[in-house]
């Protein structure tokens, strides 16, 4: 009885697919070899049996005016054989008197003689044995009188069945030895060519430890076959690597960040109780608007945090579509406008003409985060009365969009650090350290390009400026 278990193993399938197809193969041929086997058994018995009728019509004689049928020994030779078959003769003329033979030989129920013998061939059964037997006709003369002599020749089918048998075991033999070692070689083969999985298996137990930090299976001993399901298993674990370690950045990021200003939030907390013990309300005062600004220090540090964590986790799950980039920094420029006005800088736009839009492969969310970083981080480094300008310019293979700022620029050697998380140009310098990192995740996830360099129309200054891929 086959199991569950069973019907789900490759091996099983796998020889069963390959050895039911080659058994019925098997069973067809063998019915076919006894078709032709019995052809073939059938031919020589019926030409046997009509030898024999015809050495017995050569000995029909004329005497006394009577036709007499003797059986030479000639005749009885030709059905002798090792399985003893019994034969029956019969001999009679036109008027159906018995001239030789046995009496009860039954003649075939329709004549119909053919062939150039004008014999026929017919089965029958006498004292309760199956036979075979043949008829045939000789015409005899007597004063230019045609008399018709039938004569019958009937024999037991054992030689026949054992011809048959002599004729169709070999082929049968040889068949089941095809088959047996078909079954070996298959069992063979599939045990030998499943060893790559087995070692797919033991290398898939060494590396699922969950101390394992590399997770790569190697695949040169694998088929060609099984290469491209253990490629994607390694793209996923690669993907699990790159999740797990962004959780493990995001976590030791934020604890690296929140430390500070958490310890220095408490020991304002215990500042403002002595204050209040003491009755000192300008000291008390002094410590609430430090909480406040600490606090808000806190809640900026955090969002940009979960922001750059977004992005870090978002970049094979992010569905971009056409988005207006327009529309998309006007509205973030608009929002920005108060904070330019209090820090009295000049924020501007270069949009190109209006009936000329420009669409961006983006999700609007994190397209409307990266603007208001790059506006946000110049605004925070441009001195009092300084100029913020956006602008938009496109061709037919890129859209790109500027942040241009008169402060004090970022030196050429460090252009490149300013993109990794929490580096600051100085110690005392505003910001999180953030801005940039997120950007540059932001423009990964987005499959769009940033690059720094000086303002070139300005003495002093900073361009950033990201490069969209044009829609086309």
């Amino acid at each position: 009885m086959i199991t569950p278990n069973a019907l789900s193993s490759l091996r099983i399938r796998l020889a069963t697919w390959l050895l039911l197809p080659l058994c019925t193969v098997v069973l067809v041929c063998g019915y076919l070899s006894w078709q032709h086997a019995a052809e073939v058994s059938d031919y020589v018995q019926d030409r046997d049996l009509l030898a024999s009728a015809k050495v017995l019509a050569d000995r029909l004689i004329w005497e006394d005016d009577n036709v007499r049928a003797s059986v030479p020994p000639s005749a009885l030779s030709l059905f002798m054989s090792p399985e003893h078959d019994q034969v029956f003769l019969r001999v009679v003329d036109q008027d159906g008197h018995l001239l030789a033979g046995a009496p009860d030989f039954p003649p075939p129920q329709k004549q119909a003689l053919t062939g150039n013998d004008h014999a026929q061939w017919y089965d029958m059964t006498v004292r309760g044995q199956r036979m075979r037997a043949v008829m045939t006709r000789r015409p005899m003369y007597d004063n230019g009188q045609n008399h018709g002599i039938e004569i019958y020749v009937g024999k037991t089918t054992h030689s026949r069945d054992s011809m048959l048998l002599s004729l169709w075991l070999p082929t049968v033999i040889y068949l089941l030895i095809a088959v047996a070692f078909a079954v070996a070689l298959t069992v063979l083969a599939l045990t030998r060519e499943l060893r790559p999985l087995t070692r797919l298996n033991r290398q898939l137990a060494e590396c699922a430890s969950p101390h394992s930090e590399e997770f790569t299976i190697d695949t040169r001993s694998l088929h060609s076959e099984l290469r491209p399901v253990v490629d994607t298993v390694n793209d996923f674990a690669r993907r699990l690597r790159a999740f797990s370690r962004a959780q493990q950045r995001f976590i030791a990021d934020a604890a690296h960040q929140l430390r500070t200003p958490l310890a220095l939030q408490s020991s304002q907390l215990e500042f403002a109780r002595l204050a209040r013990e003491s009755g000192d309300a300008d000291d008390l005062d002094a410590v609430w608007r430090a909480l406040k600004q600490s606090n808000r220090q806190l809640i900026d540090v955090t969002n940009k945090l979960l922001l750059l964590a977004q992005a870090e986790n978002s970049r094979e799950a992010t569905t971009l579509t056409a988005v207006p980039l327009a529309e998309c920094t006007l509205r973030t420029v608009e929002h920005m406008a108060a904070l330019a006005d209090l820090r009295h800088i000049d924020l501007g736009m270069s949009l190109p003409p209006s009936d000329q839009p420009v669409l961006v492969n983006a999700e609007p969310a994190l397209l409307d985060a990266l603007i208001s970083n790059l506006v946000d981080n110049a605004l925070r480094y441009t001195p009092t009365g300084g100029r913020v300008t956006v602008g938009i310019s496109c061709s037919d293979t890129l859209v790109e969009l500027r942040v241009d700022d008169n402060g004090p620029g970022i030196p050429a050697e460090a252009r490149e650090r300013v993109f990794e998380r929490f580096y600051r140009l100085s110690s005392d310098s505003a910001g999180t350290g953030l801005g940039l990192a997120i950007v540059r995740e932001i423009a990964l996830t987005l499959g769009a390009e940033v690059s720094l360099e000086s303002n070139p129309d300005e003495s002093s200054g900073l361009r950033v400026q990201i490069n969209f891929p044009a829609i086309r």
